[in-house]
């Protein structure tokens, strides 16, 4: 990482020293002050009213035992959180993530991010994350739902449709949100729709909320395109991983004329030249829950599986990394640039380290941040939460819009702001700057809380 100066390097020493062996929630706050330079010497107040300080630290952090018996009657235990990490906007908003990886730095780095993600969207809600190092891979439906169960039934305290409201995650899709809303309405005696997104059509869920991750980079990445007169027309694209947020980035850039060429699992990669066959891609991932590699013969001789170095070696003209944190690193930078890469878009939440960032922008590669280019997730999620709390419902068509819009305003916003400040075209300044403002004014105007 890059040495920061004066007052905002102390800052970020006493972060680290609060805050130990947490690295990947010390790598998000050093990108966030990284930015904070050319506010403070503009707007000294931020510093002198502790914002900086106060935005570091969670407004609570809930840790939890999670008892539960799988199949063979074993009593099991993981352990829960739930970082509420700032309301001055609204009700904490963040998703749930059940993997083996999961500890406390992941969910105040991802619960850190998501106040700002949350606040580029213009919406009323604040930012938080939760989870559990649960693995839902490999267990039969009763043992998930026993563990959503075990786990909601400590959760609910804690959130509210006007408190804190859950989404999904890696490993928290709509199965589980049902069985943690089932339990909640068992629990709390109330149809309180609102407390959690992400669900079920049939009972509250939106349109697009599976897909807005996805399209909502894609949409962010056509702004940037328009940003110079060009479209995806013919334009080699690859998008890492291969679950929901890669899926969906792919649908919406075939839809919008791009050619995805590559994309990836934790196994490897595959590469089709004549363009990633979705269908196929989506039979091997979601029916068949299998491994990338299977896309091969599904395909044909168009495609061909690759399990050594890395989907970056992939000659493309826009890369989006939708995988997991850190997944693009210098190496990977630099064969992007080396083959011509022009536009590198997050859909995953800090999938690029911060060597590959400083190599995008030395190359004038443009670089547009997770907190940005992903935040079309959140932003749908917010729209459910309209739409439950009017005892509405919403077409397909209708939300999408909503969605474009929305990631058409952040795009602008971070442009917008780039300018005001004097780095033009630096989309990562742009939206920190953009959303540190934003929450830090909500901050002042709340006095000190």
């Amino acid at each position: 990482m890059t040495r920061l100066d004066g007052k905002i390097s102390d800052l970020y020493d006493e972060v680290v020293a609060r805050n130990p062996g947490e690295a990947e929630f010390h790598q998000a706050v050093h990108e966030v002050f990284d930015s904070l330079g050319l506010v403070l010497a503009q707007h000294p107040h931020y510093a002198d009213a502790g914002i900086i300080k106060r935005l570091c630290e969670p407004e609570r952090q809930i840790i939890f035992r999670v008892p539960w018996v799988d199949d063979d009657g074993r009593v099991q235990i993981n352990r829960g959180f739930r970082v509420e990490f700032n309301s001055a906007l609204g009700p904490y908003k963040g998703g749930l993530r059940f993997h083996p990886t999961v500890y406390l730095g992941v969910m105040k780095f991802l619960g850190f991010e998501q106040i700002f993600k949350n606040a580029l969207t213009g919406l009323p809600i604040g930012g938080g994350k939760g989870g559990a190092d649960f693995d839902p891979k490999g267990r039969s439906d009763g043992e998930v739902m026993r563990f959503c169960q075990s786990f909601m039934t400590e959760l609910y305290r804690h959130i509210g449709e006007y408190t804190d409201v859950p989404a999904g995650d890696t490993g928290v899709g709509g199965r589980e949100i049902g069985y943690l809303f089932g339990q909640y309405k068992r629990i709390t005696n109330r149809y309180e729709s609102g407390v959690l997104t992400g669900k079920g059509l049939a009972w509250g869920g939106s349109q697009v909320r599976t897909e807005a991750t996805g399209y909502g980079v894609v949409y962010f990445v056509q702004e940037m395109l328009a940003a110079s007169g060009a479209q995806f027309d013919g334009r080699r694209v690859v998008v890492s991983g291969s679950g929901n947020v890669a899926l969906h980035a792919i649908e919406k850039v075939q839809q919008l004329g791009g050619h995805v060429v590559a994309c990836s699992d934790s196994n490897g990669y595959v590469i089709d030249d004549k363009g990633i066959d979705l269908a196929a891609l989506k039979q091997v991932k979601e029916v068949e829950r299998g491994r990338i590699s299977d896309y091969v013969e599904h395909r044909g001789e168009s495609a061909r599986s690759v399990t050594s170095g890395s989907i970056w070696d992939v000659p493309a003209d826009i890369a989006i990394p939708c995988a997991t944190q850190n997944e693009l690193d210098a190496d990977g930078a630099q064969a992007l640039i080396d083959n011509g890469c022009q536009i590198v878009a997050e859909g995953a939440n800090m999938p690029c380290t911060p060597d590959a960032i400083r190599a995008f922008a030395r190359a004038g590669v443009r670089f547009a941040p997770g907190k940005a280019a992903n935040a079309g997730g959140v932003a749908t999620s917010a729209l459910e939460m309209q739409q439950n709390a009017s005892r509405d419902s919403w077409s397909f068509e209708h939300t999408e819009d909503r969605l474009s819009d929305i990631m058409s305003a952040i795009h602008h916003t971070c442009l917008a702001t780039a300018d005001e400040y004097g780095v033009p075209g630096d989309y990562v300044l742009g939206a920190n700057i953009a959303s540190f403002t934003h929450v830090a004014d909500a901050m002042l105007s709340l006095g000190v809380i």
